[in-house]
Parts: C-alpha cells; structure tokens; sequence
C-alpha cells in the first residue's frame, strides 16, 4: 500500500484552534483513533501531514510540509494520511475472566481490573483479546488486526461487564446499537466527597485535554456531545458517596471526567482525582468503579437481553471498611443499593 492509498482526516481549523500547535491539533481532532501525540508528531515528519492555507485558494492539496509546532491560522485546511500499524503477531494467552454468556455469535464477560482490553502503546502481552483468542479463536475482524471481536472497551482498572462479537455480523449490529444508545450501561462509582441532592444529569461535551494527551476534559467547544446519568445508592461520613450511573454516550473516561467536573472524581482516581493516604485507609488501590450492567439486543434473534457483573472482591472491602468506620446507626442510605 503506498502512502496515497493510507486512509485520510482533513480538517479546516475552525476560530477556537487559531493560534494553536499543529500537533495538538491534530491530537484533538483524531483522539477516537487512538494516536499518540508522538505517533503525530512522526507522521509530520514523514511528510504524512500536509498544511494548506485559505491563499492557495482551488489549488488545494498538495501543499507545504508543516512542522509539529507550526501555528494554525483560521481557514487553514490540514490532511493527514495514517498507515495502518506495524504488523503485530498476536499469541493467545491466558488471561483470567468469568463468563456470564457465550452463544454461537457474542460472548459476554466480567473483565477483571488490571487488564487492558486490546494492544496499545505499552500493552503488547497480557491483554483481554490475547485471552479471547485462548478461549476463542474465530473472533470477528472488524476493528483490525489488534482487536478482533472488540465492540467497546473499558479502562485498565475498571471493572465489570463487557460483550465481545464472535463473527462479522454480530459486530456489525452490536456496533450499530452503541451508536444508536440501543445498549443500557450502568455502572457504580465511589466518588470523593458527600454529594448533595439524590440525582441529576450531567450533560458536556468531551474532548482531548488541550495539554496532556493521556487526559481528556470537558471542551465547551469542539468537545463530543456526553451525557451521564447519577443516582445517589448511599452516603458515608467518611467522605465518600456511592452512586448509580447510567451512561447516554460513551466517550472515553466519560464517568471519570464528568464526575470530576461536578468535585466529585472517582475515588482512587490517579489521573482526575487526588487519592493519597485516605483512600488508601480503606482499601481503594484502583478507580472504583464497576460496570455493573449491560443490556442490548441479541444481534441475530433481536430477543433484549441483560447482564449483570458482580462487584470484584476489592471493591466490596471498600465499601464494608466505610460501613465498618460509620458513626452508629449506619450510613444514609437512598434507594435501592443492594
């Protein structure tokens, strides 16, 4: 495949990114194509990224060769091309994860904290999909080389349900249904601090964060639509607030970042909260928070179908060290939390 056959983004530089570095904006603009502001800045280099400004006029592309740190201007129009990745020989493994239902076309799933989902940047053993293919060998291809069968994803230490395609078709109609908010997800969080109210809505867009990479953050502008759900399952003294969650969209670290938009990260949260020695005094050694429920429907018979992951040993020790440590008379409790 030569370079004029990579697949290709172009974007027009919109007034917000006037003035802002050609690689941050490129990070911004692709951050659901999962490439690393190192990756961009080393296909600007191979002359993958051209730059054209509003005064070529129809003479469009090709056009200067930009540098990572070139300035954007209003109206500047910027391609670039990606190759696929390296070819990457993926060995099944071994990886622990309990089944909650397997059928001919999809595999259900309580993912265990610790494990990335798919090979990335730093992650080429061990993954959720080297475990699939121990299990499974005829996953769908769809999502590429280095994802086979993968429909959504979960961070590293979160747990809880996942769903998995076993053939082309299923993931087709199950990617279909995440776009279309088809499929319900609710998660439980332990969030930081005593919430007021008993529930609400948090509805901002997300986007990459304008200086770390790894972040993303609420971006009133060029941010994606997000909304999430909160309920309130139970309050403890001590600090902390247990709430239901249930996710409209799905963008990435979507729970993690609004719930640290309303003061309230994740606990045990090292990228958007603080953590430290309070978390640790209860038990919290990871995000808590758990994908505690799936639904969507089957992808050949259309029957509705709902999936429920049990909270992970560490996660109920959490919660018994709060309850353990509430004045007597228990915690506050509001709604339904077992």
């Amino acid at each position: 495949m030569t370079s004029k056959e990579f697949p290709s983004f172009e974007f027009v530089v919109p007034p917000p990114a006037a003035g802002r570095r050609l690689d941050l904006f490129l990070a911004e603009s692709l951050a659901g194509q999962e490439l690393t502001r190192s990756r961009l800045q080393a296909l600007i280099r191979q002359g993958l990224v051209e730059l054209c400004s509003p005064a070529a006029g129809a003479a469009g592309f090709p056009s200067t060769s930009p540098k990572a740190g070139t300035l954007l201007k209003v109206g500047d129009r910027v391609k670039v091309r990606v190759p696929p990745p390296a070819p990457v020989e993926l060995v099944a493994e071994e990886v622990p994860f309990a089944i909650l239902h397997e059928d001919e076309d999809i595999l259900v799933l309580a993912k265990p904290p610790g494990v990335v989902v798919h090979p990335a940047g730093g992650h080429w053993q061990g993954t959720l999909v080297h475990g699939l293919l121990h299990h499974c060998r005829d996953l769908s291809g769809i999502s590429g080389e280095l994802r086979p069968g993968i429909v959504h994803r979960l961070d590293k230490d979160t747990s809880g349900c996942l769903v998995v395609a076993k053939n082309d078709r299923a993931h087709r109609e199950l990617i279909r249904q995440f776009k279309s908010q088809a499929v319900a997800k609710k998660y439980w969080a332990l969030l930081t601090g005593v919430m007021r109210g008993e529930q609400g809505r948090v509805d901002l867009p997300i986007g990459r964060h304008p200086v770390r990479r790894k972040k993303m953050a609420v971006r009133p502008e060029g941010g994606r639509a997000a909304a999430t759900g909160w309920r309130v399952l139970e309050r403890f003294p001590a600090g902390y607030t247990l709430v239901e969650l249930n996710l409209e969209t799905g963008r990435t670290h979507q729970i993690r970042v609004h719930m640290a938009a309303l003061g309230h990260p994740v606990a045990g949260d090292p990228l958007y909260g603080k953590g430290g020695d309070r978390d640790r005094r209860f038990g919290i050694n990871r995000q808590w928070l758990h994908a505690l429920r799936l639904a969507f429907n089957h992808p050949r018979s259309g029957e509705r179908l709902e999936f429920n992951a049990p909270l992970c040993p560490d996660l109920e020790a959490v919660l018994s060290s709060l309850r353990a440590a509430t004045r007597p008379g228990g915690p506050h409790l509001t709604g339904q939390s077992r």
